[in-house]
């Protein structure tokens, strides 16, 4: 079992997370589109050769923007990755991939 967490401005915070459950991430039990959400602000500067969706070349850029965090099986976190990649604006999406210990 994995955690998939990922930073996403609100303009494609719905189309993300569709994007990601479409591969059947974010199932706990007999629940499904299950996804933990918070709000915050996340920078970064764009270098050169970059090919920013928000900002410009060498300006730091602050943008509100979500965290999402998502149970994955470990047979979907490469669908999932992907699927986010697919869906995000971002040239280079922020994201994290954690283990998990399941306990019973």
């Amino acid at each position: 079992m994995y955690k998939l967490c990922y930073f996403v401005p609100e303009t494609h915070l719905e189309q993300t997370k569709q994007a990601i459950f479409a591969t059947g991430v974010g199932r706990i039990g007999d629940y499904d589109s299950c996804a933990w959400q918070t709000r915050g602000q996340g920078q970064f500067r764009p270098l050169d050769g970059s090919q920013p969706y928000l900002g410009q070349q060498g300006v730091v850029e602050k943008v509100d923007e979500y965290k999402v965090e998502l149970v994955c099986e470990d047979g979907l976190v490469r669908d999932a990755v992907r699927a986010l990649k697919q869906a995000h604006p971002y040239e280079e999406p922020a994201f994290e991939v954690f283990r998990l210990e399941v306990f019973e």
